[in-house]
């Protein structure tokens, strides 16, 4: 127990050791996302978005271009106990203090927010099927 404890605090003092951007992502099980269902009928076209479940609020996806990518719905700046919204098609958006992300790639759009939201893994396993997973 006590070489675990160690493992874990060795880790975390190393992840720490950065620019202060690092975000602690939720861990989530693996999620399957079937384009056919009706739930995910967007992520059929370019610039498409759906929420699925996954993490601790939720996840969701968009399609950019031909590749896939997702991110948490948890604020990744403060606790907020809503999830992040998706506006425009184009931003996520914290409803606690309306702090804006690209949906794109994440990142910060408002002046002094400096974390990213977190990233998952899209593997596209047919034409209709993804994987969601930590990276």
């Amino acid at each position: 127990m006590k070489k675990f404890l160690f493992i874990c605090s060795f880790l975390l003092i190393i992840s720490c050791e950065n620019d202060g951007t690092t975000q602690f992502c939720d861990i989530i099980n693996s999620q399957t996302i079937n384009l056919a269902n009706p739930q995910f009928i967007n992520l059929q076209v370019p610039a498409g978005w759906a929420y699925a479940n996954g993490g601790i609020k939720g996840i969701v996806i968009y399609r950019l271009g031909s590749s896939f990518r997702s991110f948490s719905r948890e604020c990744p700046h403060q606790t907020c106990s809503s999830k992040m919204v998706v506006v425009n098609d184009i931003k996520l958006v914290c409803p606690c203090d309306d702090a804006e992300f690209s949906i794109l790639d994440g990142s910060p759009q408002t002046a002094g927010v400096s974390k990213s939201v977190c990233e998952f893994k899209v593997t596209q396993v047919s034409s209709s099927v993804l994987n969601v997973t930590n990276f």
